[in-house]
């Protein structure tokens, strides 16, 4: 039953409105790629699920944590840093898009201790950890493949359809998303708060 529960709180820690800062680097991660691409796509959000999996982990059980205010405001930033390196992308290869991997698990853990914040309030007495995890991560791997599906769906139409050029339609998105990013940096700014 725990698990049922945590796999709806993962979805729904994805797939909400007030999630954007998520959509928002799933976005950035998988829009320099073709639908073709997508077995790439998904093991890059595979990626960015081990790396979030591993310090959620670690601040659910206690072992680490990171202040709350910093962690909201690292989060945009991985998005920020993401969007800028989907801006110097030259070429749009499977090798020059490898160090996009790196991207994802690294961020992934500073995502986790985000949803780690989430995740441990909703933890009872006598739950599970371990089934309560999973169905979160399980949920979080679904809602992030539903979004990539989503961006690769928009690219089809946008490339393929449209007849839009690729660097074109990478860098309106990743412009769009830099500059959406960088306000929720600038609002969440710990310095002055």
């Amino acid at each position: 039953m725990d698990f049922l529960i945590f796999l709806k709180m993962g979805w729904g820690h994805i797939i909400s409105p007030g999630a954007w800062d998520h959509i928002l680097f799933v976005v950035a991660l998988a829009v320099i790629y073709l639908p073709q691409d997508w077995k790439q796509v998904l093991i890059l959000v595979t990626a960015f699920t081990i790396g979030h999996s591993l310090t959620l982990m670690l601040s659910v059980m206690d072992i680490y944590r990171f202040p709350d205010k910093w962690v909201e405001f690292l989060i945009p930033c991985t998005i920020v840093v993401t969007a800028v390196f989907n801006l110097f992308q030259r070429e749009f290869s499977a090798k020059g898009l490898r160090s996009n991997y790196f991207l994802a698990l690294g961020f992934g853990l500073i995502h986790g201790m985000g949803f780690a914040n989430a995740i441990r309030f909703a933890l009872g007495k006598g739950q599970s950890i371990g089934w309560s995890l999973l169905g979160f991560n399980l949920g979080l791997e679904i809602g992030q493949i539903f979004v990539v599906l989503f961006v690769l769906f928009m690219t089809w139409l946008a490339i393929g359809q449209v007849g839009l050029k690729r660097n074109r339609w990478v860098y309106g998105v990743s412009f769009l998303v830099f500059f959406i990013a960088l306000l929720m940096a600038f609002n969440r700014q710990p310095f002055y708060n």
